[in-house]
């Protein structure tokens, strides 16, 4: 397979990462504000709850340099119905940036490091029970807000400890939401409606995904370390710092379990793997954890209630990726991954190497190699026939079929997408009103 010729040149800027490191030692805890209410949401419903108004299920694809979501189908076409500006305010978060010398210099290593010369603003969206508002991570910008999808209008504003929001995750009964602030190595969990905190935990350095378990029981975390540095070979993996997975108590926000993936896959005969857990997906019932690893072209198979790796699969490599590791943005060579709802399949999104394939979860073996260009993440659509995958090296968003592991259709977003994410709006809703 080839490589996309419309593919944006991969950079690392190492002088960005000195300045997050810098910047790090004063690194300190935000106050939140809060302003009106908004609702709360998750996705799967057909109408609000306690309410008779109806709701269409879509697709939220947060366009992280451009600062908005497109709105789109969920099943079928994919065809866009919506955007919806996710930074109204950026003309008073730059100022309050501009006159802050350590927030300047964070918000200019998030530009030069994980940004790749951009700005980073929407990175993680999920939309509320009732579907009037979204919810979204802007790691530019530190904090996380409620938009009205209608308006167009902050509901609420959120500024996590640190300087750098990330993943999210909403609790099953679409209450809280769960948000990585990066330098501080905290996760806050915050009311969907009011963007007040509701508790707090610790994590490993640089936390990323966030996942809730056993019917919102648990929450889970995945502190990915140092991504953004040129000190990649792997002896130089002591200086990447703390990568563990965090479990705490999604209630108490007590911290339940630590677990090491390095002694796992040690123990596995796998001490050439990173342990920076990159997406992560659950079968069904919860019982084997799959997951990527930095610099690592494949996936690792880890059985939950054992607490062992079983499997590790290795997926082809294009002939034009180099091994270069210092190549590979933010150390991911695949970054991606998403199972079928019956959980026979992974979609893996195979991020350097530039294609999309489905894996049979039995056997490990992957189907045709779908090419995309740097796709960056991978979610199932609303009828859950199709992995949808986006491209953020072409800016659209790519549906590959579960069952024959082809693609099915291609739409074009905004720049640079990232998360996909399923949410609701109002049966009626085109777009934010304007004028």
């Amino acid at each position: 397979m080839t490589r996309s010729p419309a593919r944006r040149p991969r950079r690392r800027h190492p002088f960005g990462m000195a300045v997050l490191v810098a910047a790090g030692l004063t690194a300190g805890a935000l106050p939140a504000t809060v302003g009106s209410a908004g609702a709360s949401e998750i996705p799967g419903q057909a109408r609000a709850a306690g309410s008779s108004a109806e709701l269409r299920e879509v697709f939220f694809v947060g366009n992280n340099w451009e600062g908005t979501a497109d709105v789109i189908h969920s099943r079928g076409d994919y065809a866009k119905i919506g955007r919806i500006d996710m930074i109204p305010d950026k003309k008073e978060r730059l100022w309050e940036i501009y006159l802050n010398p350590v927030k300047l210099a964070f918000f200019l290593g998030i530009r030069l490091g994980p940004g790749e010369g951009h700005d980073q603003y929407v990175d993680d969206m999920y939309t509320t029970k009732d579907g009037t508002s979204v919810i979204a991570s802007r790691p530019s910008f530190a904090d996380v807000v409620s938009i009205d999808v209608r308006s167009g209008r902050i509901n609420w504003r959120f500024p996590v400890s640190g300087f750098r929001s990330d993943h999210m995750a909403v609790s099953p009964d679409g209450t809280q939401v769960a948000v990585s602030a990066s330098t501080s190595n905290t996760v806050h969990v915050l009311d969907m409606a009011t963007g007040k905190e509701a508790g707090r935990f610790k994590t490993g350095d640089k936390p990323h995904e966030n996942v809730y378990t056993d019917g919102g029981k648990y929450l889970w975390n995945m502190a990915i370390g140092e991504v953004n540095t040129d000190l990649d070979v792997p002896w130089q993996d002591f200086t990447k710092g703390d990568r563990r997975i965090t479990v705490a108590d999604a209630k108490t926000f007590e911290v339940k379990k630590i677990i090491d993936m390095r002694e796992r896959l040690d123990a596995f005969g796998r001490k050439d793997l990173s342990d920076a857990l990159r997406p992560v997906a659950f079968t069904p019932d919860e019982s084997k954890m799959y997951f990527q690893v930095s610099f690592f072209n494949g996936f690792v198979e880890y059985d939950v209630h054992n607490d062992k790796i079983t499997r590790v699969k290795t997926l082809p490599k294009n002939p034009d990726t180099s091994d270069e590791r210092t190549t590979y943005v933010n150390d991911s060579r695949h970054h991606g991954m998403s199972m079928s709802p019956r959980g026979d399949k992974l979609c893996i999104a195979g991020t350097m190497d530039d294609y999309v394939t489905v894996v049979n979860r039995e056997s490990l073996q992957e189907g045709p190699l779908v090419t995309a260009s740097k796709p960056y993440w991978a979610t199932v659509s609303g009828d859950g026939r199709h992995c949808v995958v986006s491209e953020s090296g072409t800016d659209q968003v790519t549906a590959i079929d579960f069952a024959t592991g082809e693609k099915v259709t291609s739409i074009p977003v905004g720049d640079h997408p990232q998360r996909v994410r399923l949410g609701h709006v109002p049966a009626d809703w085109t777009g934010p009103a304007t004028g």
